[in-house]
């Protein structure tokens, strides 16, 4: 199909799908609201000090240097790092990817990696391109609240090894991970082998101080934390080495060609400035607001299941509960129509729907992985909004589950 047929097509989509009269936006896990803030950062660095290029010696290069400089810093601090110690990239997904296999470039003599079985797919993705370039990978296995076996982990650690990669926080399923008492039993076994944390859902929103974790490697991303998209950064601790996995002409950083995005890193620290400046109100509405919506939901709809663990061991923006015998991508399509925006535990790829990765990690079944539905809270939300979406999941849900072959029990309907 030519992208001049899809336009048309998604045109009529729109138009018969209608604007609803009311809109909540749950969907902040692939993309979605930014701070008002960070969006006039943006612009005035467009408008002055990020509009030059950032290694070119006139005035306006010196000023977005200083724009970016700045940005540096705030982020820096924020981190617990060096400012040298910050690569920016364009988004985690980048990040992720210069860290796995930037790291895999530098060192020829170790060729074991160590990931857990619920990595986003920015590491696994390049963690198998490397499986198939020589490298071994092994996955860590995780209890069914998605806690990786850290005696699995220390069983494996050996002179082959070159990385150990795990999330501090779980994209899908929230589940925090003992980051620290992970690398310290990495580090206790060989002192060699590198850490690489995931940490764009973790950034800002739990404690992640990487002077403390003793970590080697950490990615973060902007519109994780309600930055503008198009910045993300990998934190590379001294003394680590990688090689560049892009080409090209340099600007102020060797492992990332290429001229800096420095309207959008911008934004980006400003999103960090305000997540630290108001985080423990922040922290509280976000998680008052993530309780509600998992209790409205399994205690008033029946054959539902919260994925991942609950209180202070999830994220506390993250709500993922399957929802049996009902269909999670056609769920998505009833909520929207009310102008409920969620997302779905499947993703379909080349038209062929496959249930997530991390939900059979934990060992749901497939039909409780096609079901489940991911949903986070941000500081913009209000009860008001999580209220109205409690109003509207009775009604989609039994609409779905009308159509559906199946029925509680495994038995399908009369």
């Amino acid at each position: 199909m030519k992208i001049s047929d899809l336009s048309t097509d998604v045109a009529a989509l729109l138009e018969s799908h209608g604007v609803p009269e009311r809109e909540v936006y749950l969907d902040s896990e692939n993309s979605g609201l930014v701070f008002p803030e960070a969006l006039q950062a943006m612009v005035q660095a467009y408008a002055s000090g990020g509009m030059g290029h950032p290694s070119i010696t006139h005035r306006k290069g010196w000023e977005t240097y200083e724009t970016l400089l700045l940005a540096t810093l705030t982020i820096a601090g924020a981190l617990r790092c060096q400012p040298d110690e910050l690569v920016f990239t364009h988004s985690g997904t980048e990040a992720n990817n210069l860290a796995i296999t930037g790291l895999a470039r530098a060192n020829k003599t170790r060729k074991k990696l160590l990931i857990s079985d619920i990595e986003h797919l920015s590491v696994t993705f390049p963690a198998e391109q490397l499986q198939k370039e020589g490298c071994r990978v092994v996955t860590i296995p995780v209890d069914r609240e998605g806690v990786v076996d850290q005696e699995f982990l220390a069983g494996q650690i050996d002179a082959d090894t070159l990385l150990v990669s795990v999330a501090p926080v779980n994209h899908e399923i929230g589940t925090v991970q003992d980051v620290r008492a992970m690398t310290e039993l990495v580090k206790d076994r060989d002192a060699g082998v590198a850490v690489h944390l995931d940490s764009c859902d973790a950034f800002c929103k739990t404690e992640l101080d990487l002077e403390k974790t003793g970590a080697d490697l950490a990615s973060i991303s902007s519109h994780k934390i309600y930055g503008p998209k198009g910045a993300g950064a990998l934190f590379v601790r001294d003394g680590t080495s990688l090689d560049p996995i892009i080409r090209g002409q340099l600007s102020t950083q060797k492992l990332w060609a290429g001229v800096e995005n420095v309207p959008a890193i911008a934004g980006f620290a400003k999103a960090v400035e305000l997540m630290q400046t108001n985080r423990d109100q922040y922290l509280a509405v976000m998680t008052k607001l993530r309780d509600r919506l998992i209790s409205g939901i399994t205690e008033t709809i029946s054959d539902t299941l919260l994925n991942g663990p609950g209180g202070d061991h999830r994220a506390p923006d993250n709500v993922n509960i399957s929802f049996l015998n009902c269909e999670g991508e056609a769920l998505t399509v009833e909520m929207s129509l009310k102008g409920v925006y969620v997302s779905s535990g499947s993703a379909c790829t080349s038209r062929v729907l496959q249930p997530s990765h991390v939900l059979l990690a934990i060992r749901r079944r497939y039909e409780e992985a096609h079901g489940s539905i991911l949903m986070k809270t941000t500081p913009f939300h209000t009860e008001s909004d999580i209220e109205y979406v409690l109003t509207c999941f009775p009604d989609a849900v039994q609409r779905i589950r009308s159509l559906s072959p199946l029925k509680p029990g495994g038995g399908k309907h009369v």
